[in-house]
């Protein structure tokens, strides 16, 4: 198979504009002759299905949970970039670009990276029309703050909250086309499978959650946003149901999967706090702006915070990073708090954290300005906690957060499967090795409401309106095969849950895949998780029935689908023998522990090709050519 990423030609600067203006269109009198599927409906999906709908295109959207608002876009907390330079601190389109790629640790696709940086200066005067409530200064101007990984401010916000009013706002663009009837909404369903025709993507097979009924839907196009795939770690941030199915599936009908190793930990995060945990709390990293990181100075030092007095204590992110400090992008974060934990410096009764301080900004600016910050995150860490951060330090590890792996796409986010697109997190293109804070929120509104509506056409207007035939029998043995595989899971009938073999999992890939990696831990964990599917698939107990609602048989299949995609996270992390952002091999790492790449050797993507059950994926090498960023050897100081 040959990777044709269809990047355009020309400068930098232009490729995006001009190859909009090359892609064919599609008469707007000949867009009602067209069907959409858009699944997941976060911010990539809302947004995606709304401006399809405008457009007057037919969109089926489906979505698991009960409501659109219920998708896990809303959990975002400090904020979305954008390079509209309202400070007048030196940011541009070329910054946010450099930047981005920069964070990523030089493992991003440049084209794609410039034209996500060209776009988010439009997405916040889409945001702000749609009236979302944005922070704004005395004077009335929209505010900005800082985020890692960067020395201007260009992240606008809501408080803690705005991926919530994000999507409210993308949730309220995709009801109006409901209303229209652009777009038909379909909530508990669960998609299962891709159907193909000849190579072609044609349609999806989906559960009705509530009655157990299995569907088929025929589309000329099938859009994947269906988030990322942290929780194959069991304990994420992600809310409980996100899962890696869809994409899965789509993997297995031919759609190539990219980097699978590029998970980031949020350095952010409250501690885990025992085995009851179902999910773990992120605090968002806007927090940083105002917070300082610290862990006492001394070994072993059990004192409580305010018993250690400043000359004992190590804000270590200042003292190794003076130029950016806190505020060092989340990768180089993560792993300096877990370097003071191994160390022997960590707080807290578990050991495993460290202090994020508000003293100082309480006493500069003031507690009701800190509260007007931050008042509802403060909240939630004492509402989780039940002590008071603005008396004392907030205690913060790093937690599994976002994956930047995902299904392989090209310029115009399509896979390797004609038809079927990835967007937003579901997809691998935009953030390399690290994803900078406040980009996951920018990256899903670009793709939904500025990528894809003149990609997608020029794909529409090349196939032509003839109605899709939903009687072809792919469409039945797709049917057939989720049944088939719906009822291989009933017919075990062993002793362990699902959840049960979740939690081995989550176990093994954090101990062996997580924020540090070695070969003879890959190795190891790579036979731990062949015998623990092994396992799966000879002890599994599912309860009740395939025509009801049944949440042990959903987490049955997305979990069988996490033990297939751990493995293949485990054999890309032993492949890649250089570190670089979110994958940290001990092996390669510089003199002073940093992360040391190897661009002669792995200056490109991994996209994993399956070949079939129980056997080795086919590794495919999209290489990257940087031609406006130098590789040079990352640094924050």
């Amino acid at each position: 198979m040959k990777l044709d990423s269809k990047i355009p030609e020309g400068p930098i600067g232009e490729k995006w504009t001009k190859h909009k203006f090359k892609l064919k269109l599609v008469n707007p009198a000949n867009r009602r002759k067209y069907d959409i599927i858009v699944v997941g409906t976060g911010l990539a999906g809302s947004s995606a299905a709304a401006s399809l709908g405008e457009m007057g295109y037919n969109v089926k959207a489906f979505c698991f949970q009960d409501s659109p608002r219920r998708a896990h876009s809303i959990a975002a907390q400090g904020g979305i970039n954008s390079a509209k330079n309202y400070r007048n601190d030196g940011d541009s389109v070329y910054r946010l670009f450099y930047d981005t790629v920069k964070g990523g640790d030089y493992r991003a696709r440049e084209a794609n990276v410039h034209r996500l940086a060209e776009v988010s200066v439009n997405i916040i005067d889409q945001c702000v029309a749609q009236g979302v409530p944005f922070a704004r200064e005395y004077g009335g101007l929209l505010d900005n703050r800082s985020f890692g990984g960067a020395q201007v401010a260009r992240t606008f916000y809501a408080r803690g909250q705005t991926g919530q009013q994000l999507l409210l706002g993308a949730y309220s663009a995709l009801e109006r086309q409901v209303n229209e009837g652009t777009v038909k909404q379909y909530t508990r369903h669960e998609m299962l499978d891709v159907v193909t025709v000849d190579g072609v993507a044609r349609g999806i097979v989906t559960r009705d959650l509530v009655t157990g009924e299995i569907e088929s839907h025929s589309a000329h196009a099938v859009l994947l946003c269906t988030g990322g795939y942290g929780n194959v770690f069991y304990l994420s941030t992600n809310a409980q149901g996100c899962n890696v199915t869809a994409a899965w599936r789509a993997h297995k009908k031919g759609a190539l999967f990219g980097n699978p190793c590029f998970t980031q930990i949020h350095p952010t995060c409250i501690p885990v706090s025992g085995d009851h945990q179902s999910k773990l709390t992120l605090m968002s990293e806007s927090l940083r702006n105002d917070g300082r990181v610290w862990v006492p100075a001394k070994v072993g030092d059990k004192r409580l915070a305010s018993e250690i007095p400043e000359s004992e204590r190590d804000y270590f992110l200042e003292r190794k990073y003076p130029s950016f400090g806190n505020l060092v992008p989340r990768d180089v974060a993560s792993r300096n708090a877990k370097e003071m934990c191994d160390l022997g410096k960590g707080v807290g009764a578990s050991g495993l954290a460290v202090y994020l301080d508000f003293a100082d900004s309480i006493k500069r600016l003031g507690e009701d300005a800190v509260r007007a910050k931050y008042g509802n995150l403060f909240d939630m860490y004492a509402q989780i906690t039940g002590e008071n951060p603005y008396k004392t330090p907030m205690r913060i590890y790093p937690a599994v957060h976002y994956t930047m792996g995902g299904l392989w796409v090209d310029y115009n986010l399509s896979t390797t499967v004609k038809g079927l697109y990835a967007l937003g997190e579901a997809n691998f293109s935009d953030h390399g090795a690290n994803r900078l804070g406040a980009s996951a929120l920018m990256q899903g509104l670009a793709d939904g409401y500025f990528v894809i509506p003149s990609t997608l056409s020029d794909y529409l207007a090349e196939i032509g309106p003839k109605a899709i035939d939903a009687t072809h029998p792919a469409f039945a043995e797709a049917v057939k095969a989720v049944k088939d595989r719906t009822n291989k899971f009933l017919a075990i009938n062993g002793t362990k849950t699902a959840n049960e073999y979740h939690k081995e999992l989550g176990k093994i890939m954090w101990e062996y895949c997580g924020m540090a990696r070695n070969e003879a831990g890959l190795k190891k964990a790579q036979k731990m998780i062949q015998e623990l599917r092994a396992d799966f698939w000879k002890n599994l107990k599912v309860t009740g029935e395939a025509g009801e609602l049944n949440t042990t048989l959903e987490r049955a299949g997305r979990v069988a689908d996490f033990l297939e995609l751990g493995e293949l996270m485990v054999v890309d992390a032993l492949n890649r023998n250089e570190s670089c952002g979110g994958h940290f091999r001990e092996e390669y790492q510089t003199d002073e522990n940093e992360a040391q790449r190897d661009d002669d050797n792995y200056a490109y993507v991994a996209a994993w090709e399956y070949k079939g059950d129980n056997q080795p994926e086919e590794l495919h090498k999209e290489a990257l050519v940087f031609e406006n960023v130098k590789l040079t050897q990352r640094s924050y100081k």
